[in-house]
């Protein structure tokens, strides 16, 4: 149901986050036909119900424990089912509100037990689940766009093993795409029924409105009005990021009896927006009522009096524009909005009206009914300065154009030989750049590669440029056989040269080379090909076959049965698509399913290849190439995956060639930002092999394999996996590469994320990787430091490894980083500081070294993590000093400053803070100092908090400031008891020692053991009296007698 929920189904366009399912007729039908399905699943497909779920599927149910009944266990707030998987867990398991459910057969059950909350449950499922087949059977099923290669591996999995669970798999995966097909038939007919606007039939229907508006008892309005005067020209109004959600333009319609109605109409109908912002030129974007097919449609449903004037007006309001005319206008407004003006289309139309069906100019031609973003919003194309003599030229060009004979493609025009018309590149019309309004992407139209554009001087242009541009009228103007006679001599240019690169573009043989892609010549589009594979290494010539609709063309090639021509459209494509505008270009086309497709070859891990099969690695690795530039893009992450792309990728990191490993490894350390590519790196056994690789001759590789670990190592079983195939050795071996910083950076990244787990920490003393980190503090990029500091932060946990870093010499050049100002490295190096302080030893050197007040200094940092970390660090280096309470209040300034980072709003800072506090409150007159500062109140004002890590070090906090004068008492005026009472109730053990001992402080005031008291303070100590933690026990036990002797007190004064 993964390719309908992605299709078919409507949801929301969230601005960020998930979107979610629309509350319309279409998608009800879809839910409950999915409710039907899975209902009925457990009667009709028993042995199917009982297979257990890859993963669970995941959501926040609005079900309570009380709903569950025989077949469940309920303890308090957890139900669990009495089925159990072969693990040993429930396969339903409901904790809080969070429902986890790991079979069909619980489904079943749940729709059942759910009844009119049903279809929300459902809803709530396929929200949090958008693509539950990954769930179900796994990633290598997810649901695939185009062409699904997914039944063809299962087949081969069938074939090769006699495994029952794969069998099973099969029959569901079927069911499922049955399902799939039966809710994308069932909407169609929704879809075709959908009404979509253009800008055209709004402006007619809101001047309509207009002419019967007005300030008199009679009309149906009182105004109505664009909240634009600005209008683009595709016809729409609203602001570019607007359009790209098929939004048009907003009104603001004042009814006679009601308050104005601030209104969005989208190519999908038009409803009720936000209204403006207070404060603010712009307005809430969100949808607030349903969508009606138009504004008169609208209004009907909001207000009773437009309905009423209406009838009044019923022949003018309806008769006097036709709908006739209505739609004659409405065409003549799309040509208007569809092209800019007649004469931009000037060269299209002499060249692509007559008969030229270069792929190029066939894309020219934009379908007059397509809604478009503004020509201001989108790329303005080449805009390179030339030269004056080469500014001459193409202006001479443009007067005359020449032409190539050669045999173009049969199209539906019949034609099948025409002259190709070649024009200059400024005259020319993108392809890539136009899309629907309605389609959203995330990706923007800014580069992160922008052109730079050179400006040459006439009299300095080499012989090359002369000689490039004397071939150019033979490329333009020859037959097939002088075409490829010229390709072949430009070839003997050297192309890699960039004066070489410009001349072909300035003087238009650039789109003579993309329109011979599309010819039936092989041999000419191979010549044109391997020079544009050659130039398209200038970043000017990458945007500029981009504009030209080059890699359309090339996307359509990688079809072709030639293996030499597939093999260099892929290689060019990935040297294009190193920027946002091409990689989407590529996707847009279906591009990254035919890449993936090039993966699939026979010859994989073959040791002596065949030609044939040699042919087929090399085509594999083009496509590795095209794939791995193409990977930047989180969109096309998601496109490789869903294509199949993981086990084939997994299928050729087994393969021993470093040519094909390189960029199947280099997309693979890509995509692994990606969760689900975390998880299938890890499943699918590719540890193994990128360990393996480690040791690699070739620099190149071992740098993306340590860059795929060091992005995976996120995940303590990969960590576990890295140390169980002898990853940690060759990895502590590559430190001593120290010249080449690239591979330095991903293997010193590996090293500390695998250093996270301790079993890691231990191989890594063993092979002596901790010298050589230490080794590496100076003379580093900030990029290879922010990960050493970070590996030795790591293995600075364990007190024998701070040990050795001291005896190495580490803690003067950590302690020197501290200076720096890149906020990842602030964050690693205090976190390291902090773990050395806890050796007396080491807090000597740090203190020496004045590494406290650098410390301190942080605090003042913008950046909450940092800010935070180095008031962790803080907490050890005042434990640990020998005279802690004179040294801090050496820093002028310093308990102020930590006092006001208790007004933070990031909760991390204000644990740290607090678990500083307690550390400097040991200390009597600082206590007294920070008392002046308001610390009582600022810590009081906290204490309504649910994060247990905050609540642990602010209990510590306030039972070490009650120390001092009445401390106690402020705590209880400023009502500090009753929500500390409450922590008692947490599941944490270390909150309920911290919470007793600051009870225990607080009941030495009589006021507030009366409180306590009033909050039940008693029963909930009473338990913890019997801990086996003896502080707790004490605190408890101390806390209830103070309030029982206060109780007996009472009781003496007042009966004698």
């Amino acid at each position: 149901m993964g390719a309908a929920l992605a299709r078919a189904a409507q949801w929301t366009a969230a601005g960020s986050g998930t979107g979610t399912l629309k509350i319309t007729p279409l998608n009800e039908s879809l839910l409950n036909q999915i409710i039907k399905f899975v209902e009925d699943f457990s009667t009709r497909h028993p042995r199917e119900a009982a297979f257990v779920f890859r993963e669970p599927l995941e959501w926040k149910t609005q079900l309570g424990c009380s709903v569950f009944g025989e077949g469940y266990e309920i303890n308090g707030a957890t139900v669990q089912s009495e089925a159990k998987g072969k693990d040993g867990q429930p396969l339903l398991l409901l904790m809080a509100s969070t429902l986890r459910v790991r079979s069909f057969d619980q489904l079943s059950s749940l729709l059942q037990i759910a009844m009119e909350k049903k279809l929300k449950e459902a809803q709530a499922c396929l929200e949090a689940n958008r693509d539950p087949i990954v769930k179900i059977l796994g990633p290598e099923y997810g649901t695939v766009e185009g062409e699904d290669m997914s039944m063809l591996h299962l087949l081969d999995k069938v074939k090769k093993d006699d495994d029952p669970e794969t069998e099973l798999k099969m029959k569901i995966f079927l069911l499922l795409h049955q399902l799939d097909l039966q809710l994308l038939n069932s909407s169609l007919k929704h879809i075709s029924e959908d009404i979509r606007l253009n800008p055209a039939a709004i402006n007619n229907e809101v001047n309509l409105l207009k002419n019967f508006s007005g300030k008199g008892e009679d009309t149906v309005l009182e105004s109505l009005e664009y909240t634009s005067d600005y209008t683009f020209s595709n016809g729409c109004r609203a602001p570019p990021w607007r359009q790209v959600h098929g939004e048009i333009c907003y009104l603001v319609i004042k009814p006679h009896d009601t308050d104005p109605l601030y209104i969005t109409c989208s190519t999908a109908g038009v409803f009720l927006n936000g209204g403006e912002l207070k404060g603010k030129d712009d307005i809430d974007y969100e949808r607030k009522s349903d969508v009606y097919e138009d504004i008169v449609t609208f209004l009907r449903e909001r207000s009773p009096r437009f309905v009423e004037n209406m009838a009044k007006q019923e022949y003018n309001f309806f008769k006097e524009p036709t709908y006739e005319k209505n739609y004659q206008r409405m065409e003549v407004v799309d040509a208007k909005v569809s092209g800019q003006s007649q004469n931009l289309y000037d060269f299209t139309e002499k060249n692509v009206c007559e008969k030229v069906k270069s792929s190029a100019a066939r894309r020219r031609c934009i379908d007059k009914k397509k809604l478009e973003p503004s020509m201001k919003w989108k790329n303005t194309g080449l805009s390179a300065s030339h030269s004056d003599k080469a500014a001459k030229k193409d202006t001479e060009e443009e007067g005359r154009s020449s032409t190539v004979s050669l045999k173009i493609k049969k199209k539906a025009s019949g034609i099948s030989s025409e002259s190709v018309k070649i024009g200059p590149a400024s005259k020319c019309k993108t392809s890539g750049r136009f899309e629907d309004v309605s389609e959203s992407s995330s990706e923007t139209e800014e580069d992160e590669e922008q052109p730079v554009h050179h400006q040459e001087g006439n009299t300095d242009l080499p012989s090359e440029y002369w000689g490039i541009q004397k071939l150019a009228k033979y490329l333009k103007g020859g037959n097939p056989t002088a075409t490829v006679i010229a390709l072949c001599s430009m070839r003997d240019f050297n192309l890699a040269q960039e004066t070489c690169q410009l001349a072909i573009r300035d003087i238009g043989c650039l789109e003579v080379l993309i329109n011979l892609l599309d010819t039936e010549e092989i041999k000419c589009q191979i010549g044109s090909l391997k020079i544009l594979k050659e130039i398209s290494q200038n970043t000017l010539i990458r945007h500029a076959i981009a504009d030209l609709g080059g890699l359309q063309i090339m996307v359509k090639i990688l079809d072709s049965p030639d293996k030499d021509l597939k093999c260099l459209a892929a290689e060019t494509i990935a040297n294009v698509a190193r920027f946002k505008r091409a990689r989407r270009t590529v996707r847009q086309h279906g591009g990254i399913k035919r890449l993936v497709g090039l993966l699939e070859c026979i010859s994989v891990g073959s040791t002596s290849l065949t030609p044939y099969q040699a042919k087929d690695t090399e085509i594999a690795r083009c496509g590795a190439l095209a794939l791995w530039s193409c990977s930047k893009s989180i969109k096309n992450k998601e496109a490789i995956r869903k294509a199949g792309g993981i086990p084939l990728l997994a299928r050729w990191l087994k393969c021993s060639h470093a040519n094909i490993l390189t960029p199947v490894v280099g997309t693979l350390q890509e995509c692994a930002s990606e969760p689900s590519y975390r998880l299938a790196i890890r499943t699918e056994g590719m540890i193994e092999n990128l360990v393996k690789n480690l040791s690699s001759d070739h620099e190149e590789l071992q740098m993306h394999c340590a860059s795929a670990i060091f992005k995976c190592a996120e995940d303590k079983e990969t960590r576990d996996l890295v140390r169980q195939h002898g990853g940690l050795q060759p990895l502590s071996v590559l430190l001593g590469n120290s010249e080449n910083k690239q591979l330095l950076a991903a293997v010193t990244g590996a090293i500390w994320k695998c250093a996270m787990s301790g079993e890691n920490v231990s191989k890594f003393r063993e092979y002596k990787a901790i010298e050589a980190l230490v080794g590496l503090l100076t003379d580093q990029p900030e990029g290879v430091l922010v990960n050493i500091v970070g590996a030795l932060g790591e293995c600075c946990q364990e007190p024998i490894n701070r040990t050795i870093i001291r005896k190495c010499g580490g803690i003067p050049p950590l302690v020197k980083l501290l200076a720096g100002t890149d906020q990842a490295l602030l964050v690693n190096v205090t976190k390291a500081v902090g773990a050395c302080a806890t050796e007396p030893e080491n807090m000597m050197i740090i203190d020496h070294l004045d590494g406290v007040r650098l410390l301190w200094s942080l605090l003042k940092n913008p950046n909450p993590d940092v800010q935070a970390s180095a008031a962790w660090a803080i907490c050890p280096c005042i434990e640990n000093a020998k005279d802690a309470g004179e040294m801090v209040r050496s820093f002028v300034g310093g308990l102020e400053l930590i006092v006001n980072l208790l007004k933070s709003k990031n909760k991390e800072v204000l644990a740290s803070v607090c678990a500083a506090i307690t550390n400097i409150a040991k200390d009597e007159e600082n206590l007294a100092v920070i008392t002046d500062h308001g610390v009582v109140p600022l810590l009081s004002k906290l204490a309504n908090t649910n994060n247990d890590k905050l609540r642990r070090h602010l209990a510590e906090a306030i039972s070490h400031c009650c120390m001092w004068g009445s401390n106690r008492l402020t705590f209880g005026d400023t009502k500090a008891i009753a929500p500390l009472v409450r922590y008692l109730k947490s599941n944490d053990p270390s909150v309920h020692r911290a919470t007793a001992q600051a009870l225990y402080q607080l009941s030495e005031d009589p006021n507030n053991c009366i409180t306590m008291h009033e909050n039940g303070v008693v029963k909930l100590l009473l338990a913890m009296v019997g801990s086996t933690d003896e502080i707790l026990q004490e605190a408890a036990a101390g806390c209830i007698a103070n309030i029982r002797r206060l109780a007996l007190a009472t009781e003496k004064a007042k009966y004698g």
